[in-house]
């Protein structure tokens, strides 16, 4: 199977790549500079250049490409850019699937937890209906775009919360601070953080690709939800450090502004449900294994 990758050098893209070349699959990886092997293929989505007979070779798309809303604070020019990049790129490869004589089979766009936002203790189900704020929207605007794919061709939306790696991700800030040991709870604690292992998140994709009935939104969450003050609580055990200094929320929203909210202080209680119905099977479903498989290079001697 040969599986075209945007953002392929990202965290969810270069794991997605690992595994398929681990099973036997071609991944060929979108990259902006020029091409250095056989499997990458140059392209600028700001400019929707991409190979004009590139998609007919292609058993599926998997489009990851995106800034990271990672970085903050949010300026007005970076929120231009954390859209952009995700809507050209989403534009960019809708239109070279719709102009190939032999276009894929199925494409999986990347979406995100935010499209729900802030929902306290509701449990979220796929069904569950559009928030508001800034993620959402984007969210939102990004499966739109992804959903334009041409008739025939599977749209999978892989809704992607909080991806707990070895290699940081979104845990890049605070597992630092938890390791020094004035690490603790974010606002009150109480917020849903939705979470999955990288390993989990790349895996649900590739099997979504294998599965003939997969199409529309997926909540790619583990099956059983946690708080922020239990995800914390949970890596600092897994560190051997203590995790009691709670962050205020006006301290969060003083410091970091919209960003706090959207990202950190959001509660979002995921369930899994639809994607466990397709047959996959999580490696890290509770956040005791999340955790262990985060930490397995981190513990101290």
């Amino acid at each position: 199977m040969r599986v075209l990758i945007s953002g392929a050098s990202g965290l969810v893209g270069s794991e997605v790549a690992r595994q398929l070349k681990a099973a036997g699959h071609e991944p060929i990886k979108l990259v902006r500079r020029v091409a250095s092997g056989p499997n990458e293929v140059q392209w600028n989505p700001a400019t929707s250049l991409i190979p004009a007979e590139l998609m007919d070779n292609i058993d599926a798309v998997v489009n990851m490409a995106g800034a990271t809303t990672g970085k903050i604070p949010w300026t007005k020019k970076y929120k231009q850019e954390i859209v952009a990049s995700r809507i050209d790129s989403t534009r960019t490869l809708v239109k070279a699937m719709a102009a190939a004589k032999n276009p894929p089979k199925v494409f999986v766009s990347g979406s995100a937890s935010g499209f729900y936002g802030d929902c306290a203790d509701q449990l979220l189900t796929e069904d569950s209906v559009k928030g508001s704020g800034f993620l959402s929207d984007l969210a939102n605007q990004w499966e739109q775009e992804a959903l334009k794919a041409p008739k025939g061709v599977r749209v999978v939306l892989a809704r992607t919360t909080m991806v707990m790696s070895r290699a940081k991700g979104a845990l890049g800030k605070l597992l630092p601070l938890i390791k020094l040991g004035i690490g603790g709870p974010l606002g009150s604690g109480k917020q849903w953080w939705a979470f999955i292992s990288l390993q989990d998140e790349a895996a649900a994709i590739i099997h979504l690709i294998n599965s003939p009935s997969a199409s529309g939104a997926y909540n790619l969450t583990a099956p059983e939800p946690a708080t922020c003050a239990q995800i914390v609580k949970s890596l600092a055990k897994g560190l051997r450090r203590p995790a009691l200094l709670q962050v205020p929320s006006f301290a969060m929203k003083l410091l970091i502004g919209e960003a706090a909210v959207e990202l950190l202080l959001c509660s979002q209680k995921m369930k899994a449900d639809r994607l466990l119905a397709t047959g996959f099977k999580f490696s890290h479903p509770t956040l005791e294994q999340a955790t262990a498989y985060v930490l397995s290079d981190e513990l101290p001697s």
